[in-house]
């Protein structure tokens, strides 16, 4: 395994992103629009192993106190072997000045916890697809 991090959104397979937010079970979108959400964000994280796109993270942020984590994502076969906490530590290192706060997916809070996030109390959310997202688990 030959792990290369880059941090530019340049030549990226935008069509590979959303096949691995889909493969992992996360929310995905057209590879246009994935496009534009990292291009938009303050931060970008890629993981490639030799040539293949393997994991990806982003943070938004205003550069001076607020961030916000997402699109966290590793292919399943490159779970478990330190990879989602180098996509972790590099955006963290990268919003170091900042409070960062982000939404996990049901099941993979002790990800983050291990990582030093907390839960909130007082996190509230409105989303698009508030059945949809309350199904799975993301609000009451």
């Amino acid at each position: 395994m030959n792990i290369e991090i880059k941090t530019e959104c340049t030549n990226i397979n935008w069509e590979k992103v959303s096949e691995i937010l889909e493969s992992v079970g996360m929310a995905h979108y057209s590879p246009e629009k994935h496009r534009q959400a990292f291009e938009a964000s303050f931060c970008t994280v890629f993981l490639y192993d030799g040539e293949d796109l393997i994991g990806f993270g982003r943070a938004i942020s205003d550069g001076a106190y607020q961030a916000a984590v997402y699109d966290v994502a590793i292919l399943e076969k490159y779970q478990g072997q330190g990879l989602g906490k180098r996509i972790i530590q590099e955006i963290l290192s990268r919003v170091s000045n900042c409070h960062v706060i982000l939404y996990a997916s049901p099941g993979k809070e002790g990800f983050y916890e291990k990582h030093g996030f907390k839960r909130m109390k007082t996190g509230m959310a409105s989303f698009l697809n508030k059945d949809a997202m309350a199904k799975r688990g993301f609000t009451e």
